[in-house]
């Protein structure tokens, strides 16, 4: 089949670092004042503080076990994390954990609504809605992230986490 979309390599391992399209970081980056890039590599980080393993400060180089909220004020994330089984999960979870620290974190995901992480953070299937702090934002068509051929093989959304303020 010619001219298709391969899914053998969006689906494999062979990568994790599926870069952003700068048009769709450029319309939140505005919006939300983005100032962290938390699941980043120097060569394709969106802002210029980000936690990954070729960072110089040590305690940037795992988006995972760092604490977001070390920026005070600027803590206002960019995720676009690993699409590889397990990390995608743990990094939905971290961006919940944050928002509890006064974090905002604005994450780029595939729409996968069946995903445990989907359930256990974004949506509240007993209320039928988000979970309180968090907005959905699906986009439209399919991304072509940089460096990529074809357009991805999935839909994807855009996750607002907003920091927990106390009632």
């Amino acid at each position: 089949m010619g001219g298709g979309v391969n899914t053998a390599v969006m689906f494999s391992s062979a990568t994790d670092e599926w870069e952003t399209p700068l048009e769709v970081f450029e319309q939140y980056r505005r919006e939300f004042d983005l100032c962290v890039d938390v699941a980043a590599s120097r060569e394709n980080r969106k802002c210029l503080d980000y936690f990954g393993l070729d960072n110089h400060i040590e305690s940037r180089r795992d988006g995972l076990t760092a604490d977001w909220s070390q920026f005070g004020s600027l803590s206002r994330c960019w995720m676009n994390p690993p699409y590889s089984r397990g990390l995608q999960g743990k990094f939905i979870a971290k961006a919940a954990e944050e928002r509890r620290r006064g974090v905002l974190t604005v994450a780029l995901l595939p729409a996968r609504t069946d995903t445990k992480a989907f359930h256990a953070h974004i949506w509240d299937a007993s209320k039928h809605t988000t979970r309180e702090g968090v907005e959905i934002r699906f986009l439209p068509g399919r991304l072509k992230f940089g460096g990529a051929t074809n357009s991805a093989p999935f839909p994807s959304m855009v996750v607002v986490f907003r920091p927990w303020r106390p009632s």
